[in-house]
């Protein structure tokens, strides 16, 4: 794992319950379908996914003092994450978040609960202050709180490390867009680019529309992911659409977790950017065909058998 530089992703660890009816969604009542619980959390799966890649990653976090936390870390641990600057507190319980599938499998309703992720403040970051500096890159999701992002981006201005965000929803997008100028990688869906822009994303042309403006807003890399349909990607000297990876579906949460982790791999490998996103659908594919959040079987193997041409 040495031949890496060390990544810190910084965000939320939650548990995940995943419903999906055998039919349709009939409101008011019960319907036959499939739950699964598995860890999640929009950082946790990042920094999972950039560890099973043999990344040095540590996650900075907040977990309860429950049965929840202890999966947590536990699975964290096996999967090679450093866990050791994670927040175990009683105050909260452990961050969980729950989502509903259509029968198709497109989430149709979502509920996240991420109290617990109060307590990433400004004074703990400074505390893990020297990790962050001695970092390649730092990776975040939008669950911290504003106080907490603009200590964050504080710390990697101070000591000059790059910062790629996960917007994770179209209701905390808005805390990234004071730092756009300052990101040097972001990767929203076609609802998060929309937020972040104001430009309306219903198709291709308009996501690599988006994109572009998301460049000359300041960032030095936007992927704006479009679910079954791929992505558009932009730098200030390239830009272009890639298709998704054909495969099949059983569980699309996760899926911009990996490819954001997997970007971020071939980034760190100094790979052309055309290739470094390639390597994301592949990560993306590979986990849509698993039942968890992260495909515990991804490697770089994998991530190149995988690999679009």
């Amino acid at each position: 794992m040495d031949e890496y530089p060390p990544v810190v992703v910084v965000g939320a660890a939650a548990m995940d319950t995943k419903g999906r009816p055998d039919k349709g969604l009939k409101p008011g009542t019960s319907c036959e379908g499939d739950i699964r619980i598995s860890v999640g959390g929009s950082a946790r799966n990042i920094a999972e996914n950039l560890a099973r890649l043999g990344v040095p990653t540590t996650l900075l976090t907040a977990v309860g003092k429950d049965g929840s936390g202890r999966r947590i870390l536990t699975q964290a641990q096996e999967s090679g994450i450093n866990v050791d600057r994670v927040i175990i507190t009683d105050e909260f319980h452990t961050a969980a978040y729950m989502t509903i599938y259509d029968e198709r499998g497109e989430p149709a309703y979502s509920i996240h609960d991420m109290d617990i992720l109060s307590l990433i403040t400004p004074q703990y970051l400074y505390y893990n202050r020297r990790i962050i500096a001695e970092a390649a890159l730092v990776a975040v999701d939008a669950n911290l709180s504003p106080r907490a992002l603009r200590s964050l981006f504080a710390l990697a201005r101070k000591h000059k490390i790059r910062v790629c965000a996960d917007p994770t929803t179209t209701g905390l997008a808005p805390r990234l867009k004071p730092y756009l100028s300052e990101l040097y990688m972001i990767t929203p869906n076609a609802a998060e680019a929309e937020v972040l822009t104001g430009l309306p994303v219903t198709n291709k042309s308009k996501a690599l529309r988006a994109a572009k403006a998301l460049v000359s807003m300041g960032v030095r890399l936007a992927i704006v992911t479009l679910a079954e349909k791929g992505l558009c990607y932009a730098t200030s000297e390239a830009s272009g659409t890639l298709p998704a990876v054909p495969c099949d579906i059983v569980d699309l949460t996760g899926a911009g977790d990996a490819l954001t982790a997997a970007v971020i791999f071939g980034l760190l490998n100094e790979m052309d950017v055309d290739d470094a996103v390639r390597l994301g659908l592949a990560a993306a594919a590979a986990t849509i065909q698993c039942k968890e959040s992260v495909c515990p079987d991804l490697s770089v193997d994998i991530l190149y058998e995988r690999l679009v041409v």
